[in-house]
């Protein structure tokens, strides 16, 4: 027998990049898309092996692309590793996934660099490491930026750590220019912030605690907007979470004749609100946090409108003792060591770290919260996950034109998911136990099926 080929049958064809949305056969031979065919491929053609995956009313689409993940390696294994987190995101739909540096040590030399790279080349999805914008991400000196360029460092983030020296920003932003790499921005002014991980509006004051001020955010993502735009340097706003933030983008991008400014908003900021503190606790403390229905809305209408160009995660894990020391967490009114919501002292609920997980629930609650309302059809989904973050790192996926990599998710948007578990090792999710809208059924990286939802299966034809 000859060589085996896959062939994807009868799905909707999700293509933004090449500007398809119908009904296509999908042939895949030696791990990318050797041809498509709108009225089909007749298996009795094939005289070789075929495995054919059944596709009829489903979608395909590029897989799902990542920008802003944690998989906490090295440094808090415990929490995930590369391995755990890779599982986590193919159930989550994704093919490609860049990680943050703020590792435990931080990614800020060529030697960790290789070293993180070469462990994730032995996983089955495209795992892409960025670096530190500065040494240690401590905000005092630059890495050198342009060894790590040349060895493969796709872009720069001292993500969990906002640069609050404006000069080493300038320099950092002209670098970036000249290498053409872009640069992500976590924008959290540390002087606004009295407890991290919840708003200071009218949560935080029923709990007693002084929470994160949105000025915070408001006042770094105003400077670095004006300093992209003088310098010419890409950069990604990161998880977008006030709705002033999103007017000083809309307006940025306005000037922006160069498309140097992108955004992202997560799953947590376009879903859920302060009021989900009350509910979850520390399971729902996150960096910058959630806000008030009005910003949730406003990042729903800046995803819509195009402000905000990609939807990334924040895939944050924590294990359970690391969330109970904030006093208590909950799922469903479970609560730990501190008594009831209105009763934590700020000095406990600060000590737990924050972080949602999000590669796993992305999808759903995409579905639920854009797609169902109205607010984003499935190309324009398509478009934010997969085809503009793969556009801002340069990576050569998030299409499936004939030759690309076979890189490609099948979902449905008519069946639920539900989160009883979680491939991730950890489980600091609001929406552990939840039924949601929404079902990746197949995850496909480089022509390997690496994620197959149970109770579908893959029929197999030998010919």
């Amino acid at each position: 027998m000859g060589e085996k080929l896959k062939l994807i049958k009868g799905g909707n064809l999700i293509d933004p990049a090449n500007g398809i949305n119908a009904p296509f056969d999908l042939l895949i031979r030696d791990g990318v898309v050797a041809e498509i065919s709108a009225s089909g491929f007749e298996t009795s053609s094939f005289q070789d092996g075929l495995q054919v995956i059944d596709a009829f009313g489903l979608n395909v689409a590029p897989g799902f692309v990542d920008v802003h993940s944690h998989f906490r390696d090295p440094g808090f294994t415990e929490k995930e590793d590369i391995h755990t987190g890779a599982l986590a995101a193919a159930a989550g739909g994704y093919t490609s996934v860049v990680l943050m540096a703020n590792t435990s040590p931080a990614i800020d030399s060529v030697e960790l660099y290789k070293e993180v790279c070469a462990r994730a080349a032995e996983e089955k999805i495209n795992i892409y490491q960025s670096a530190a914008v500065t040494v240690g991400r401590a905000g005092k000196e630059l890495v050198c930026m342009e060894e790590l360029a040349e060895a493969g460092v796709k872009g720069f983030t001292d993500d969990g750590s906002p640069i609050t020296d404006e000069g080493l920003v300038i320099a950092a932003m002209q670098n970036a220019a000249r290498l053409g790499r872009p640069l992500s921005f976590h924008e959290e002014e540390p002087s606004y912030i009295g407890v991290a991980g919840i708003n200071e509006g009218e949560i935080s004051g029923r709990l007693g605690l002084k929470g994160a001020d949105r000025r915070a955010e408001i006042e770094m993502v105003r400077r670095d907007l004006e300093l992209a735009l003088r310098t010419g340097c890409g950069i990604d706003i990161q998880h977008v979470s006030a709705r002033e933030s999103v007017e000083l983008i809309r307006e940025a991008r306005k000037r922006d004749t160069a498309g140097l400014i992108h955004a992202e908003a997560t799953p947590n900021h376009f879903s859920l609100t302060e009021e989900a503190v009350l509910r979850y606790g520390t399971n729902a403390k996150i960096n910058p946090p959630l806000r008030t229905e009005e910003d949730r809305q406003a990042i729903v209408d800046a995803l819509q409108d195009g402000t905000i160009d990609i939807i990334a995660t924040d895939h944050a894990p924590h294990t359970a003792a690391d969330k109970a020391r904030g006093g208590w967490f909950s799922n469903e009114g479970q609560y730990k060591k501190g008594a009831e919501p209105g009763e934590v002292e700020a000095g406990l609920f600060g000590k737990a770290p924050s972080g949602i997980l999000g590669l796993e629930t992305a999808f759903s609650l995409s579905v639920k919260n854009l797609i169902r309302p109205g607010y984003l059809s499935l190309s324009g989904f398509i478009e934010r996950i997969s085809v503009n973050p793969a556009r801002l790192y340069g990576l050569n996926v998030g299409k499936l034109s004939v030759g690309s990599p076979a890189d490609i998710v099948i979902f449905s948007d008519k069946l639920e998911t539900e989160y009883g578990k979680f491939y991730s090792k950890s489980e600091n999710s609001p929406f552990l136990g939840a039924v949601l809208p929404g079902k990746v059924l197949y995850t496909i990286c480089g022509g390997r099926v690496v994620y197959d939802a149970a109770g579908r299966g893959m029929r197999t034809i030998d010919l």
